[in-house]
């Protein structure tokens, strides 16, 4: 079978540790094009895999007629019309989390996708991270009934240690950016809580605020309530400022006991039942910024496309757990309960 011939718009620290590596790394894949304003980085790239660099990625685009699928890997404001330009080009297109800063726009990327008969895939990995596939495994086996009440969690020191630019970077620039640690964590979590209790948000309260983070104006710590359509009610925290032990863990608390996951090092998921019994699972770590473990992403996107299946985390999902967040600072800026 000929290799799908890929792209990637943006070449900072997610293209260069997740997306990148991972398509070098699959055997239906080849790399093709980079396309970076700072061409260096996208010259670095072509380099290292092959393939060409350009300054834009409309240049890309117009010169790279072959490309099959395309990453964007930006800063979030540039998702939606790089998304809709390579939709309308014919490419399949996998945008990094948020994909987009508005319902309207998340909508105009969809409509792109059909219209041009392509897949939009959307990178929330949480999804595909090993005690997250477990936890679903057991929720779905119904053994511990229904969920009552959850916290789910996700923070670190924020994007300055991660970021290529550090404290310079794009995440902390609100025309970029849009939105600070709910673009970057929150949503993950929005849509892992609906994946995983396979549930919509109904009610969404937002607390959300910049605490520590000087001379930004994007947020650094969000506390939210929610509430399912199923009537469970829980809490989502997004924060850059966990300095010490950041966090990607979720509890819920069921009819016939809880399960913890990511919250002991080593028994990634762990059920305590009502009846006495505990089971602890060791099924390999979450990735973290310090610690690189392969997304499943990458991979799953590569399959829709070899095997003409729609992508499971499409465009539909990526926009539902985004409205979720943009409700919160809906919430936030107006002290109301938000509906969805």
């Amino acid at each position: 079978m000929s290799k799908i011939k890929v792209a990637v718009f943006g070449c900072g620290a997610i293209a260069q540790r997740r997306h990148i590596p991972e398509y070098a790394a699959n055997e239906h894949v080849e790399l093709v094009a980079f396309a970076d304003p700072v061409v260096e980085r996208a010259q670095e790239m072509a380099e290292m895999y092959g393939g060409k660099a350009y300054s834009s990625y409309e240049e890309l685009l117009a010169s790279e007629t072959t490309v099959d699928a395309v990453s964007v890997c930006t800063p979030n404001y540039l998702h939606a019309p790089m998304t809709i330009a390579a939709a309308n080009a014919g490419k399949h297109v996998l945008v990094e989390k948020p994909m987009a800063v508005s319902t309207e726009e998340g909508e105009q990327m969809i409509e792109a996708a059909k219209k041009n008969g392509v897949y939009l895939m959307v990178g929330h990995n949480q999804r595909l991270m090993p005690p997250h596939i477990k936890a679903k495994e057991i929720l779905d086996s119904g053994r511990l009934g229904k969920v009552l009440n959850f916290r789910t969690s996700f923070g670190h020191p924020g994007p300055e240690g991660w970021s290529l630019d550090g404290a310079g970077s794009w995440f902390f620039r609100k025309e970029e950016a849009i939105m600070g640690a709910m673009g970057d964590l929150g949503v993950h979590k929005s849509d892992f809580i609906r994946y995983l209790l396979n549930d919509e948000v109904s009610e969404v309260a937002g607390f959300i605020s910049t605490l520590h983070k000087e001379g930004t104006d994007v947020d650094d710590n969000a506390t939210c309530l929610l509430r399912m359509k199923s009537g469970a009610i829980g809490t989502l925290v997004a924060s850059w400022t966990q300095y010490r032990g950041g966090d990607n863990s979720t509890v819920l608390w069921c009819e016939n006991g809880v399960m913890k996951i990511g919250t002991v090092d080593g028994d990634e998921v762990i059920v305590e039942l009502t009846n006495g019994t505990v089971e602890t699972y060791k099924v390999g770590a979450m990735a973290t910024n310090e610690k690189q473990v392969p997304s499943g992403v990458i991979d799953a996107f590569v399959e829709s496309i070899v095997t003409k299946t729609p992508p499971t985390i499409s465009g539909e999902e990526g926009l539902r757990s985004l409205q979720v967040i943009l409700a919160a600072f809906e919430s936030e800026k107006t002290g109301q309960i938000i509906k969805l």
